[in-house]
């Protein structure tokens, strides 16, 4: 009997092990696999946009853009006498428009007296399309003319790998936000900055030194080591930089530790992204009750709880499914115009943007059937759109 329970126990599996090996093989295999789709030494690039989109992101009509162009301002048109635009065409159409005007009507940078906005992204679940909705926010806005920081506060780090910047093989130690507001020896923010291939955003990639944050507060905290404490380093960071930036969008951890609370005491406004079936929604209820008491007590301790705005985006909605309706239905009648009154539907386009880690406005129209990809994109630009007019009235402008 004996013999048999000391077999027993040398049978059993050592986890740590386990977990330790698969992890190693997992990302060997991901590494590899991210070779076969995307070189080394290759450079993600923005796709070229056509007239109408071009004439969207400026805000003008296509027809007046086809007339600007037509007068030197554009890009040569192909041999086929089309004209395709890079962001840089776009961007130097709108400087071309705003010449000798001080409305800058067309380059939307903030004016004097505009305060710097800070948007954070959250939700206390993985799965709620968070960093979807991130990535393609911060993109929009840098297409309209934004000046953008995205801050990956994620170790899992699906942003920066979506912005080109793979968190195992390009970020190394203190190069994510990490490194700025460490509680020893911090570097200076703009010291972890990238640039993207997109024109007017840029990056603070993350990885898992990110968890070090979580690690090292308690013991600030304990032994009073910190001169500034936890929930205000990302704000004192941020305000380093907030010159160059118009908006910053931050993606935040998928639970409620130091980093997130850091992120809620940084930002200026909060969207927190729910997946409309029932599961979700009750671990939403639980994780805004947990956010409410804990936002007190730092509120207690000189945080900042007030906010511009706070909005509930309903993302991978089935416009067809009638649980998921019903329960869009459910939280509107509760949330009221704390909902935003367009949701993000779900759709494959979007999903299959992401294997090759590219957002929908990167990916080629071509590759999709025209009804799937024109519904996706409609979702997006309604979505952003609708953000992207609440930071404007924050700042005053129609």
């Amino acid at each position: 009997m004996l013999q048999q329970r000391i077999q027993g126990l040398e049978e059993q599996e050592h986890l740590p092990s386990l977990l330790a090996a698969d992890a190693r093989e997992l990302a060997h295999q991901l590494q590899e696999h991210q070779k076969k789709i995307f070189s080394p030494t290759a450079q993600k690039t923005m796709r070229l946009f056509t007239p109408a989109e071009a004439a969207a992101f400026i805000g003008i009509g296509e027809g007046y853009l086809r007339q600007i162009a037509s007068e030197g301002h554009g890009p040569q048109p192909l041999s086929n006498g089309r004209r395709m635009y890079a962001v840089e065409d776009i961007d130097r159409i709108r400087r071309v428009l705003d010449e000798g005007s001080k409305s800058g009507k067309y380059i939307p940078h903030r004016r004097p007296g505009e305060k710097l906005q800070v948007v954070s992204v959250m939700n206390f679940k993985g799965g709620s399309g968070k960093t979807t909705t991130s990535a393609h926010l911060s993109q929009y806005l840098a297409l309209r003319g934004y000046r953008v920081l995205a801050i990956d506060l994620d170790p899992q780090a699906s942003l920066s790998a979506l912005f080109g910047h793979q968190p195992e093989l390009d970020v190394g130690e203190a190069e994510t936000l990490y490194g700025a507001i460490r509680y020893e020896d911090p570097r200076p923010i703009a010291e972890v900055v990238r640039s993207t291939y997109t024109a007017n955003l840029h990056l603070i990639p993350g990885n898992l030194e990110l968890m070090e944050f979580e690690h090292e507060t308690p013991k600030a905290m304990v032994g009073g080591s910190a001169e500034t404490l936890f929930f205000a380093r990302i704000g004192e960071a941020l305000s380093e930089i907030e010159s160059f930036y118009d908006v910053v969008v931050v993606d935040c951890p998928p639970q409620l530790g130091f980093l997130t609370m850091s992120a809620l005491c940084a930002a200026t406004s909060v969207l927190i992204t729910v997946h409309p079936q029932m599961l979700d929604v009750m671990s939403m209820s639980q994780f805004l009750s947990m956010t409410s008491e804990l936002m007190a007590v730092v509120e207690k301790a000189g945080g900042r709880t007030s906010y511009d705005w706070m909005r509930y985006l309903v993302t991978r909605f089935e416009p067809n499914d009638g649980p998921q309706s019903q329960m869009t239905g459910f939280m509107r009648a509760i949330f009221g115009n704390r909902m935003l009154q367009n949701a993000m539907v779900k759709s494959t386009a979007i999903s299959d943007a992401g294997v090759t880690k590219q957002t929908l406005y990167e990916v080629e129209r071509s590759q999709f059937i025209r009804g799937t990809y024109d519904r996706a994109m409609d979702s997006l630009s309604l979505v952003n759109a609708e953000i992207e007019e609440m930071i404007r009235k924050v700042w005053g402008r129609k």
